[in-house]
């Protein structure tokens, strides 16, 4: 399966629009993108503010990630990796390298990232993931962190919800939502 993934991710590159092509539990989902204005000036603002707090990592939006182990592959909004282990020969960024993910919720596939982005990131090893909901009846920012086996199999043991507008702690990264755009009401 993950070859017949990499196939469709390499035909994807050449289509006139933007594709993701992400594996989860023996599936393959192909992904139109097509971010709107509030969520790309959320994953730039986002972006900016971790890059400023810890020069030493790569903030990447929009790349290819895969998990050996798993065998998983997804295309976050925003992953953060150590600059020293990056490997700007590989096709795809070695999820157990990944220090955090961000997604920001869009408002066409919200469970993507709300359900299923939330069992498959702790099983690739990604230690921090950061979920901004700008949806109007949420605007939220969800912190989930030390994941861990149990018998419900590996999962993040904690959850923190914040509220657009407050100081939220990811890790080492304190980000400030206060410039964070909800998506219009009539969305």
């Amino acid at each position: 399966m993950h070859d017949f993934a990499e196939q469709l991710a390499e035909l994807a590159e050449h289509q006139e629009d933007q594709w993701k092509v992400q594996t989860t539990d023996g599936q393959i989902f192909l992904t139109m993108m097509s971010p709107t204005a509030p969520h790309g000036l959320n994953v730039v603002r986002l972006r900016r503010q971790i890059e400023a707090q810890t020069p030493e990592v790569m903030a990447l939006n929009d790349t290819n990630m895969g998990d050996p182990q798993t065998g998983l592959t997804k295309v976050p909004d925003l992953m953060v990796i150590a600059e020293e282990d990056t490997d700007d020969t590989a096709k795809v960024v070695n999820a157990r390298d990944v220090l955090l993910v961000v997604e920001v919720v869009s408002r066409t596939n919200s469970l993507t990232d709300i359900r299923d982005k939330l069992h498959d990131y702790p099983r690739m090893g990604v230690p921090l993931y950061v979920i901004v909901d700008p949806r109007k009846d949420k605007k939220s920012v969800t912190v989930h962190s030390d994941a861990s086996a149990g018998p419900d199999g590996t999962r993040y043991r904690k959850t923190v919800p914040y509220a657009f507008g407050d100081i939220v702690t990811a890790g080492r990264w304190t980000l400030d939502t206060s410039s964070l755009k909800s998506y219009p009401a009539d969305w």
